[in-house]
């Protein structure tokens, strides 16, 4: 069932939550010969059929879906109240009188495993926690190949013992949410050159790669690391397909010098993303939000208000360390230039 061999490219398209991988994008990919990824952990079962639908009209090719491993939190008022006191800053900035509460904190992950299994994409991975044994024997009866996200070598054994196809090594220059499930977030800080190798000698299942790839000359240097495979999330953020809005796409394309860094204060927990005012204002205190998804539903009005007014100062600006080297361009070329490059070497 493996199905990195059937890739064209060993390239698989980060599964970038939030709206960035247009079906159009995810599609792009796959019919190009790398792997698109759906990413479905913000979407309902009704929308992640829609989606999954939109693709398999756009591809014959293979994809796969995305999920955060998540629980169902219950909050208390107290705690919703103290963090919406601590982000008075960011929404009375956009001059609202309160910060208006969610009606829920996420998606029923239960829900949204079932409907992954009836839509049977070729892979489907998973960040944020680990699936049990009894979960991927699951997603095997129905075909579908597993894919763990790890950040460190434990995680990538015991995805290995709950019988994953595969992992995700990511390092900590990668883009988005960090997806640490075993020990405090602050201390998987592997750097993705130092982590590839590792985690490949440790598993007996294939590694893909995650971290600063840019270029065709990044992906051979991730394979002769013993990966297998990469998976690219900026580099395909700043494509024409790419959903996110231009303020932001322009904030990437003209990073330059601009930092990134990781922050838990848009999401509760740790992701990178460029640095604007909003990580600035909150560094001091991002430690006393609520955990994901409780901070992230918070966040969730700031953050659609602010990208309505084109206010990036208030947005979640996700991507990797090496923006500076990201390439605007379609899909399409993006995926010929990646195998060029792979070639001149």
């Amino acid at each position: 069932m493996h199905f990195l061999k059937e890739l064209k490219f060993p390239i698989i398209q980060g599964p970038m939550a939030g709206g960035s991988c247009t079906p159009e994008l995810v599609a792009g990919v796959s019919n190009a010969g790398g792997l698109g990824a759906l990413p479905a952990s913000m979407l309902s079962p009704e929308k992640m059929r829609e989606q999954a639908a939109q693709v398999r009209a756009l591809t014959e090719q293979p994809f796969l879906i995305n999920l955060f491993v998540q629980g169902k939190p219950s909050p208390s008022a107290e705690e919703v109240a103290r963090a919406a006191e601590l982000l008075r800053p960011a929404w009375e900035r956009l001059g609202w009188s309160s910060l208006p509460i969610p009606s829920k904190w996420c998606e029923d992950f239960d829900a949204q495993f079932d409907t992954l299994i009836a839509l049977r994409p070729a892979a489907a991975s998973f960040t944020f926690d680990i699936l049990t044994p009894a979960q991927v024997e699951r997603l095997h009866a129905a075909g579908i190949a597993v894919i763990g996200t790890v950040t460190t070598v434990d995680e990538a054994l015991a995805w290995e013992t709950v019988g994953a196809d595969a992992v995700v090594a990511s390092g900590v220059e990668a883009g988005g949410h960090r997806g640490t499930f075993l020990g405090p977030q602050e201390d998987a800080t592997m750097a993705a050159r130092q982590l590839w190798p590792a985690v490949a000698h440790a598993v007996k299942i294939p590694v893909i790669a995650a971290g600063g790839i840019m270029t065709g000359v990044d992906i051979n240097d991730a394979l002769s690391t013993g990966a297998k495979a990469v998976q690219m999330g900026t580099a395909f953020l700043v494509c024409e397909e790419s959903g996110i809005s231009e303020v932001y796409k322009k904030r990437l394309v003209e990073a330059g010098s601009t930092p990134t860094r990781l922050t838990r204060a848009f999401s509760g927990r740790y992701a990178r993303g460029l640095e604007n005012e909003f990580m600035r204002q909150m560094a001091s205190i991002e430690k006393q939000f609520p955990a994901y998804p409780i901070q992230n539903a918070l966040t969730g009005p700031i953050r659609a208000a602010a990208a309505e007014q084109g206010d990036a100062e208030l947005m979640s600006l996700w991507c990797g360390a090496e923006v500076k080297r990201a390439r605007p361009m379609k899909v399409a070329k993006l995926m010929v230039l990646l195998a060029a490059e792979m070639r001149t070497r």
